[in-house]
């Protein structure tokens, strides 16, 4: 409550200070005090991994290069993922043309129910 009554005497003296173009800092008549606040200290233990155990765990394997799923050309960067989940190159990026397992027609189907849901209306008492 106490310091809700000082805020609001700071943006007071803020506002009269814009209009009488004072460009000066905060000059007020009564000091403004904070309440004390009580800080604890707590003390944080930092985990460091074992790196003994870890070392033959997480070894990294390099990748070959990336491959097109149909024809093995490397495609590098400019590979084309699908979403039956293979890498393709352009010759082969379309559905048709590496026989694509997917199915657009019920994905699109599932989209369309989710973005469109049913609405039915409360039915009316008869009199």
């Amino acid at each position: 409550m106490v310091l809700n009554h000082q805020n609001a005497k700071l943006a007071a003296t803020s506002i009269e200070n814009i209009v009488n173009g004072s460009t000066s800092t905060i000059t007020q008549k009564d000091p403004i005090f904070a309440p004390a606040v009580n800080v604890e200290a707590v003390s944080v233990e930092s985990k460091k991994p074992d790196l003994s155990s870890g070392l033959n765990s997480e070894t990294k394997v390099k990748a070959g290069p990336t491959r097109c799923s149909s024809c093995s050309k490397r495609v590098g960067l400019t590979g084309f993922s699908c979403r039956c989940g293979s890498i393709f190159c352009s010759v082969h990026r379309y559905s048709d043309k590496h026989e694509c397992p997917f199915d657009y027609r019920a994905a699109a189907q599932d989209a369309i129910a989710k973005a469109n849901p049913l609405v039915k209306a409360d039915k009316l008492d008869k009199i």
